[in-house]
C-alpha cells in the first residue's frame, strides 16, 4: 500500500482551496495534509482543519491569532499567523502543494515552494504574472514541477506536445465573456458590484469575477500561458465560448486542433493536478453534448472591454509591465468592489497605470515586490482624483 502523500493546500478556504479539500475528503487515504493556510476566515479555516488534522493551520491576518489559538486549543495543531507563517507553511515539506492564496499576497510563499522543488498546483495568476521568469528559472533549478490548475491551462497541459513543441501552431485560451458580453459599452458604464461578481458560468471569488467581466483575467491568462508553455506571443490567441465547455484548444502544424471538455466544475483541473501524473474518479457533472446541443465561438470585443488589450501589451512589453498591471488592476477592482469608482474606471486606471510607470527587469522578489507598491501607490492616487 503507498503511503498517503504530504501535501499542503495555501487558501484553503477560497473557491479553489474548498473544491480540493472536497476531493481530498473523498480519498482520504491517499493524501496526509501538513499545513492549511486562510486569509482572515478563522471559522472555517478552524473547522477545515479539525477535519483534516494538518500539522499546522496560519491565518494571515495577525489580528486573527488569538482567535485560530483558541479555536484549535486541545486539537495538538499549531496555530499560526501573518507573512511569516505563511512563507514557513510553504517551506513544509510537503511534496505537493495547491497555491490558491488570491493576489499578490501568494506570490512569496508560492515562490518558496518552488524554491525548494515541490510540485506546485497553481491556482494562484498572479505569481506567474508578476514574476513569470523568476517562478520559470527557480524551477528550472530545483526541479519543481508547476502544474497549472486554471481550466484553460490545464486543458492546454492535457493537451500540449510537450516533447515536440515546435509541431505546435497556436494556443487558443477560451473566455466565457462573463456577464456584460452582450451589454453595451454605455451600459457597462451603470453595472453594480452585486452585477458584476454574478457570473453566468462559473462560481468564483469576487476578485476573479469582477476580472472575468472585464476579460482581465483572460488578460493575466494569456500572460501566465507564456510562461508555462514553450510558445511566443504571436503564437497565442483568445476566443470567446459562452458555454465554457471548451476549456482551451491547441492547434497543430498539421492543421488538428485538440481541445480538452468538461463542464465547468473547477474539481475537474484540481483532480488532474492533485493526482498527476494519474486520474482519479471525481463527482463532477459529466459532459452531455447532446443537451448542450451546439458550441458558440466569436471573437473578444476590444472596444468594449479594452482590459484584455492592456494585457497584450504588458505581455509585449515584458520585464516589469505585467507586474505593474497586476497591482493596478487588484487595486482598481478593490475600489469598484468598495463603490469608489465605476466599472469602465477599472481598465481606465490600468491603462493610466502602465503608461505613467517605465517598464524595467524584475530579476528577485525584492524587484517584484517594489514594482508591485510603486503601481499600487500611483493606482490608488488615480483612484482617490477620481473620487473627490
Amino acid at each position: 500500500m503507498t503511503a498517503p502523500r504530504p501535501i499542503t493546500i495555501l487558501g484553503s478556504t477560497g473557491s479553489v482551496g474548498r473544491s480540493t479539500l472536497d476531493l481530498i475528503e473523498r480519498q482520504p487515504d491517499r493524501w496526509q495534509v501538513q499545513a492549511l493556510t486562510a486569509n482572515s476566515d478563522v471559522a472555517m479555516l478552524a473547522a477545515q482543519a479539525k477535519r483534516l488534522r494538518p500539522d499546522v493551520a496560519v491565518v494571515a491576518d495577525d489580528g486573527a491569532y488569538a482567535a485560530l489559538k483558541e479555536a484549535l486549543a486541545g486539537t495538538g495543531i499549531e496555530a499560526a499567523a501573518g507573512k511569516d507563517a505563511l512563507a514557513e507553511a510553504a517551506d513544509r515539506p510537503a511534496d505537493w502543494v495547491m497555491a490558491a492564496i488570491v493576489g499578490a499576497a501568494g506570490l512569496e510563499p508560492t515562490l518558496r515552494a518552488v524554491a525548494r522543488g515541490a510540485t506546485v498546483a497553481l491556482a494562484n495568476k498572479e505569481t506567474l504574472v508578476c514574476a513569470g521568469d523568476l517562478v520559470t528559472r527557480t524551477a528550472g533549478r530545483t526541479g519543481a514541477r508547476l502544474l497549472p490548475v486554471d481550466s484553460e491551462h490545464n486543458a492546454i497541459f492535457q493537451v500540449f506536445d510537450f516533447d515536440n513543441p515546435a509541431r505546435v501552431e497556436r494556443v487558443i485560451l477560451t473566455a466565457s465573456g462573463g456577464p456584460f458580453r452582450g451589454l453595451s459599452y454605455e451600459a457597462m458604464r451603470h453595472v453594480t458590484p452585486e452585477q458584476a461578481v454574478a457570473h453566468p458560468i462559473w462560481s468564483m471569488g469576487a476578485k476573479i469575477s469582477v476580472d472575468s467581466a472585464t476579460l482581465m483575467n483572460k488578460g493575466l491568462e494569456l500572460i501566465e500561458a507564456k510562461h508555462l508553455f514553450p510558445v511566443s506571443v504571436e503564437q497565442l490567441a483568445v476566443i470567446v465560448h459562452p458555454q465554457s465547455v471548451v476549456h482551451s484548444f491547441v492547434e497543430y502544424i498539421d492543421g488538428s486542433v485538440l481541445a480538452q471538455l468538461g463542464t465547468p466544475d473547477m474539481r475537474t483541473p484540481i483532480a488532474y493536478a492533485l493526482a498527476w501524473p494519474e486520474r482519479i474518479a471525481t463527482p463532477c457533472r459529466r459532459l452531455d453534448l447532446v443537451e448542450i446541443a451546439k458550441l458558440e465561438f466569436e471573437a473578444p470585443d476590444p472596444v468594449r472591454f479594452p482590459a484584455l488589450n492592456l494585457a497584450w501589451a504588458a505581455l509585449r512589453q515584458g520585464g516589469s509591465a505585467p507586474a505593474v498591471l497586476n497591482a493596478a488592476n487588484e487595486e482598481a477592482v478593490a475600489a469598484f468592489l468598495a463603490r469608489r469608482i465605476g466599472f469602465l474606471d477599472i481598465a481606465a486606471i490600468v491603462g493610466e497605470t502602465l503608461d505613467g510607470m517605465a517598464t524595467a527587469p524584475t530579476t528577485s522578489l525584492e524587484d517584484v515586490i517594489a514594482v508591485d507598491r510603486d503601481a499600487r501607490r500611483k493606482a490608488r492616487a488615480l483612484i482617490a482624483a477620481r473620487t473627490h
